[in-house]
């Protein structure tokens, strides 16, 4: 199984495991299918028992059925952090080359970078078993060059991948709370020691708690102690608590002074 290091903002570099072609793959197929389905119900409603005709509903069509087929991957990527429903099925994921979750903007441009890979013409064209399968042999066509790139890809990555610094990897289960900077904080009596974290960003709450789960995982806490060197650099911070209860208490104060803003 191949192994992929990322470097962090903080100069640590994080191992993950990346995604095997077969599972990206049957993730493609998964929601190749959820959009079938979602096709051939809408086609049904619209024209089977509604009986609207072509001239009628063309706009309709458009919006109910191309637009949501079009936005598929790009939504359920940024809701489901990085996941489609095939994805999360498969239990792979898509993250940032720079650690943690991708930013907007590489998730548009894997999107924009995937337009002829999904089905969303449907909504346009003539509802036909024959103009169907003649897409999705065209699709399956544009496929092969998407499998060629992955292959001879270093990182096991597509075209849209390279042009966004992201990369597809194992996750061990679905997204739960621990897969998050999450914490449950009792705020009856609780102690801010560092407001400073706040002037943290996201990436970096995240890649914290990504190095925290790493160290615990391999009772190795080397990487806490540079990350904890490096914060207490940037913010002015000096302590003299144990690296890893530093970190935690860090994401403490940060999920406590998030949730008062």
């Amino acid at each position: 199984m191949s192994i992929i290091q990322i470097g962090t903002a903080f100069n640590i570099d994080l191992e993950f495991e990346i995604a095997e072609f077969h599972k990206r793959l049957l993730a493609y197929i998964i929601d190749f299918g959820i959009l079938l389905l979602y096709l051939y119900s809408m086609k049904y409603t619209l024209y089977g028992e509604l009986m609207l005709g072509w001239d009628e509903s063309v706009g309709l069509d458009i919006l109910i059925i191309s637009l949501p087929m079009l936005l598929y991957s790009l939504l359920t990527e940024l809701w489901l952090n990085g996941q489609t429903i095939g994805k999360k099925i498969m239990s792979i994921r898509v993250i940032s080359l720079e650690g943690g979750e991708p930013t907007f903007g590489q998730f548009l441009l894997r999107w924009i970078t995937k337009f002829f890979e999904w089905p969303f013409l449907f909504g346009y064209i003539a509802f036909s078993n024959a103009n169907v399968l003649a897409y999705i042999f065209v699709t399956a066509l544009f496929g092969i060059a998407v499998v060629i790139i992955i292959a001879v890809s270093g990182k096991n990555q597509r075209f849209g991948d390279m042009a966004a610094g992201t990369v597809v990897v194992n996750t061990k289960s679905a997204l739960t709370l621990a897969d998050t900077v999450f914490m449950q904080i009792d705020t009856t009596d609780y102690k801010v020691m560092f407001p400073e974290v706040m002037r943290l960003s996201d990436r970096d709450i995240n890649t914290i708690k990504g190095v925290l789960t790493q160290a615990g995982k391999r009772n190795n806490y080397d990487m806490c102690h540079r990350v904890a060197t490096k914060i207490k650099e940037v913010l002015k911070i000096n302590s003299d608590m144990h690296v890893d209860q530093f970190l935690e208490k860090l994401l403490a104060d940060y999920n406590y002074l998030a949730t008062k803003e």
